[in-house]
């Protein structure tokens, strides 16, 4: 049976394509602008704060996101975003990977005196600041390092969200609520995709985040039309609290080029159409043609594990079957901080769980740099990811590793 050294998994060039940025902070950087800015923690040091809010494990999906109620609290002014993005690039290419795709909520972080062209214009500055940093180090042949952004809009918010929604809801109080939502996702994608092409941001992709459960991703499929047509790359948090229906409205209604977490696609008990009959037959169709049509599944092992109580035997993931049906998936972090993982530790856990050879390693870690959403033209993106793929197998050879 073929092993897999440590050193060899820090080695091969990575990617990280499912990435929040106000879950992946450097636990001493939030402590230092908590103190900074007046923001009260439940406790004073790394080591408190780990057995207090950043855990291993934890009891519920309400349990894990209190953390970022005090990430986003110091992710406030450009300062400290740009150093946050900064930070997480260094520690991401500090175990090799090689490119990021980091996503964000702009407008949690809008204030009076940081516009989203500010938010986003941090973020690029953070991000660009290490790319340029490590690619001066670069051997030869060696593939550099790059990112994306990804904007954020939320499946379900209110005023209470942030400055910015309170303000949003309040402009419209006399809207339906639910009408409020699919406009403050329209409002963020055109934003997004102005400022990507009059300020040149790497800005790449749209997505939508929150409760699944009753805020479907169609109700947002305006932004996501938006976004199709002025070519920003598309993916959707679908499956990892609902079902299969939420995979198949991302992929139908909302031109899902990516599938983020995916976990529930094979779960026939989370199938709720009274019309589907066979629920099994409806999720192997769906897999077979995310299969066919190469959409890659964002899977992000350690955090399904920490938010879904069902599975608390990583044997228990739908990764295997995804695998067993020939779909495109990519091993990310999720949140780094939150859920105390690298992309190393997810390419471990997956390894020693799941049966993956040499090869289908080989074709995952590829399949991260071939479904990307890297900004620039399609001739650069070939360029790059053969770059990476060379790589990959020099250090393959290095370590003895085959089919």
């Amino acid at each position: 049976m073929q092993t897999f050294p440590d050193a060899f998994l820090r080695e091969i060039p990575k990617t990280d394509v499912h990435l929040h940025l106000d879950g992946s902070l450097r636990i001493s950087t939030l402590i230092e602008l908590a103190q900074k800015k007046g923001v009260p923690l439940p406790a004073a040091d790394e080591q408190g704060l780990r057995e207090t809010v950043f855990k291993d494990s934890y009891a519920s999906l309400d349990e894990y996101l209190r953390g970022f109620s005090l990430t986003t609290a110091v992710m406030d002014d450009r300062e400290s975003v740009e150093r946050i993005a900064y930070e997480l690039a260094e520690d991401s290419f500090a175990e090799g990977v090689r490119y990021i795709e980091v996503r964000l909520a702009p407008q949690l972080h809008i204030r009076d005196d940081f516009p989203m062209e500010d938010v986003l214009g941090a973020v690029d500055s953070g991000l660009n600041k290490a790319k340029e940093e490590w690619n001066r180090a670069l051997a030869e042949n060696e593939p550099e390092y790059d990112f994306g952004i990804i904007v954020c809009a939320m499946r379900y918010c209110n005023g209470h969200f942030s400055p910015w929604y309170k303000s949003f809801f309040e402009t419209h109080r006399y809207s339906d609520p639910e009408e409020v939502m699919r406009l403050a996702s329209l409002e963020l994608v055109r934003g997004a995709v102005k400022i990507r092409d009059s300020q040149g941001l790497r800005i790449v992709g749209f997505d939508i985040a929150g409760s699944e459960k009753g805020y479907p991703a169609s109700n947002h499929k305006d932004a996501y039309e938006y976004a199709h047509k002025n070519f920003l790359h598309k993916t959707v948090h679908a499956g990892e609290a609902y079902g299969a229906e939420s995979i198949f409205t991302a992929i139908t209604k909302c031109h899902a080029d990516r599938i983020g977490h995916g976990l529930l696609l094979f779960s026939e008990e989370d199938i709720a159409d009274p019309d589907i009959a066979d629920k099994k037959a409806y999720a192997q169709n769906l897999a077979n043609y995310i299969a066919d049509r190469r959409i890659t599944i964002e899977v992000c092992l350690t955090s399904n594990l920490q938010t879904n109580p069902r599975f608390r035997d990583i044997r228990e993931h739908s990764l295997g079957k995804m695998l067993e049906a020939g779909i495109s998936v990519s091993f990310c972090t999720d949140n780094r901080l939150v859920s105390n993982t690298t992309v190393c530790k997810e390419l471990r856990l997956a390894l020693d769980n799941f049966p993956i050879s040499g090869r289908k390693l080989r074709d995952i870690v590829v399949y991260g740099f071939k479904r990307s959403f890297r900004f620039g033209s399609y001739r650069e993106k070939r360029k790059y990811v053969r770059s990476c793929i060379d790589w990959y197998d020099s250090v393959a050879e290095k370590y003895g590793i085959s089919d």
